[in-house]
């Protein structure tokens, strides 16, 4: 029987979906972005802000603990791990992103992985658990977004995650859990009254910490209502609940479970390839093929041939930084993406260092650089384009542009060229045979029987061959 509510229809369909419901492409594509949010996660344990949200969070202690990625003399209460982990996913905005705008990842898999650890022993999750449950998280954040249009522009007012993200991380914690419909509704409505934060915060250290809290907010969310809290059971039917974020908002029901339909099947995310605003990819590609027409690929640019440089670009302002100062100004910055490509003829996670942001010869171009923004381009993922075009000083002009970089949901990355990126983001901080044991558990998580191997290889506590061991006998 279906409720006659939307808070009601979410709640039965978030206890009632099945393992037998997830489908061959939304598996495999949900194995593509567990791989890659565990990728850049792993690199994010090496940031300043996470190191920070470690320190503040040693001084809370529980019974129960959870692994800290890439740190094995480290563990954590189950809502802490969930925030750290959360952040270090953040930190550097390498991670996935979905349309209607969100990052969808990296507010439910680390409450899935915190959570499958701190279970007692006879309770252990499978990576199926760990499957349906993540495909839950993702597919509540996709439905939510698409009840506004608003929703789906380039946010203005707030950041996703700390929206859509908390509740899809109530939503996969208690799947997982095992909440009747009942006690998901509950979940659902508590976790409302946790979500949301400016986008202000964008462009600082702050901005990864929305990630953090949507999902330890979700996972504080399922517990208590484990526990028997209780909340609005209106929550996402009333213009003063979940319709407060959202001046358009207009929810509807979901699939029937008899033939249930997942948002995944049908809209893939984009992966990126370097550690900035998706928006960025579309200028960097752009200035990469217009420096082509300047210099060969490992070249020097003559940037005294450039007179002025002119950008073309949605008009996203928090991504409008003409002069960034901070690795985090940068990545939010569509002048540095296009002036850091032409400069080097690539962009990297090493781009956004200090030392190569405050270049002399960067600073050159990014003060020849202007940006523009045609009425015809749209603040929206799906239809944004990016151009570049460089006058030079004989008055010649070179223009390139970028509808669909390489990476978007229209060109996805290879599966190579994705395992490429795990392993480089992996190594910074694990061994190079522990990162390939991920790859290989990731790849063939439907068979995995305890999750617990995947935590292991993740902080890395045990010998490499041990871990190899154990994961191969779990697959």
């Amino acid at each position: 029987m279906w409720a006659k509510n939307i808070t009601g229809n979410f709640a039965n369909v978030i206890h009632g979906l099945k393992a037998s419901h997830l489908t061959d492409v939304v598996i495999r594509r949900s194995k593509r972005m567990i791989l890659d949010t565990l990728g850049v996660g792993l690199l994010g344990t090496r940031t300043d802000v996470f190191q920070k949200m470690v320190q503040y969070s040693k001084i809370y202690s529980s019974d129960t603990s959870s692994t800290v990625w890439a740190h094995p003399d480290i563990r954590l209460p189950p809502l802490y791990a969930t925030f750290v982990n959360g952040v270090a996913v953040h930190s550097m905005d390498f991670d996935d992103t979905w349309h209607p705008t969100t990052h969808p990842s990296g507010a439910v898999l680390p409450v899935l992985l915190a959570v499958s650890e701190a279970l007692p022993e006879n309770k252990k999750i499978s990576g199926l658990d760990l499957l349906l449950a993540f495909n839950v998280g993702i597919e509540v954040q996709g439905r939510l977004m698409h009840f506004s249009n608003e929703a789906s522009d380039v946010p203005k007012r707030f950041h996703p995650p700390s929206i859509v993200g908390t509740l899809g991380s109530a939503a996969a914690a208690a799947k997982l859990l095992g909440l009747d419909q009942f006690k998901c509704k509950e979940a659902l409505a508590i976790a409302a009254s946790y979500a949301g934060a400016p986008l202000a915060n964008a462009a600082t250290q702050t901005k990864p910490l929305h990630m953090g809290n949507a999902g330890r907010h979700g996972l504080e969310a399922a517990s208590l209502a484990s526990l028997g809290l209780q909340a609005n059971k209106l929550i996402l039917d009333l213009k003063s609940g979940f319709g407060a974020f959202y001046a358009d908002y207009l929810p509807q029901t979901l699939p029937s479970l008899q033939s249930y339909s997942w948002l995944l099947d049908q809209q893939d995310v984009a992966i990126k390839s370097f550690p900035a605003h998706l928006g960025t990819h579309w200028m960097a590609e752009a200035a990469l093929a217009a420096r082509k027409h300047l210099a060969k690929s490992r070249e020097s640019l003559p940037s005294g041939r450039i007179k002025t440089i002119v950008l073309k670009a949605p008009d996203v302002q928090y991504v409008n930084r003409p002069f960034p100062a901070s690795e985090h100004e940068a990545r939010h910055s569509f002048q540095f993406a296009a002036s850091a490509a032409l400069l080097d003829g690539y962009i990297s996670v090493e781009s956004f260092k200090q030392q190569n942001i405050s270049r002399p010869e960067l600073s050159e171009l990014l003060r020849k650089t202007h940006l523009v923004h045609p009425s015809d381009n749209q603040p929206s993922f799906k239809n944004l384009y990016c151009e570049v075009t460089i006058v030079l000083q004989d008055g010649d002009t070179l223009t390139e542009r970028c509808d669909t970089f390489y990476g978007h949901w229209r060109k996805p990355l290879r599966q190579a060229d994705l395992v490429k990126k795990f392993q480089s983001n992996a190594t910074t901080v694990l061994l190079p045979e522990a990162a390939e044991s991920i790859v290989e558990v990731v790849d063939n998580l439907e068979k995995l029987e305890d999750c617990g191997s995947l935590a292991s290889l993740l902080k890395g506590a045990e010998s490499t061959s041990e871990l190899l061991k154990r994961s191969s006998r779990q697959i």
